[in-house]
């Protein structure tokens, strides 16, 4: 008789079960989805080995600027690049310092309003001559 009038304890558990079944139908979902809501243009793209620029211990690198009239720069880790150059002697001063330095990297910082083509170029110029890794130079995006 004591049990008949024994309280019962509020039950202090939450079912997840429904929850569970409702999360694995909307990953269904979204998984088949996915592929279907892919959109874009179909551009033929510059085929590029592209590694991980490592910074350590490195030598002041070569910064190669493309300005917006196609225009070639370029600092030599001293800060002189306030006149133009040709895209040979980009090339002709990238090797000197890489054959006394070989772990010094290269980046290019190229001008929004230039052409794709000459930044382009000028990667691929500088593949040809030897250099591994040709990095690319972006601002910070502010939000």
């Amino acid at each position: 008789m004591a049990r008949r009038n024994a309280r019962r304890k509020p039950m202090a558990e939450i079912n997840v079960v429904p929850y569970i079944d409702v999360t694995l139908v909307l990953l269904i979902i979204f998984m088949i989805t996915a592929p279907l809501i892919q959109s874009g243009v179909d551009v033929d793209l510059p085929q590029a080995d592209s590694q991980q620029v490592d910074q350590e211990n490195a030598p002041s690198p070569i910064i190669i600027t493309v300005d917006k009239t196609g225009q070639y720069f370029i600092d030599l880790g001293n800060g002189s690049d306030e006149e133009p150059v040709s895209a040979n002697e980009v090339l002709l001063l990238t090797a000197a310092v890489r054959k006394n330095k070989p772990k010094t990297q290269v980046y290019i910082r190229g001008d929004k309003e230039v052409a794709y083509g000459k930044v382009v170029t000028v990667m691929a110029a500088l593949k040809n001559a030897g250099v591994p890794n040709v990095g690319l130079m972006t601002e910070n995006f502010a939000q």
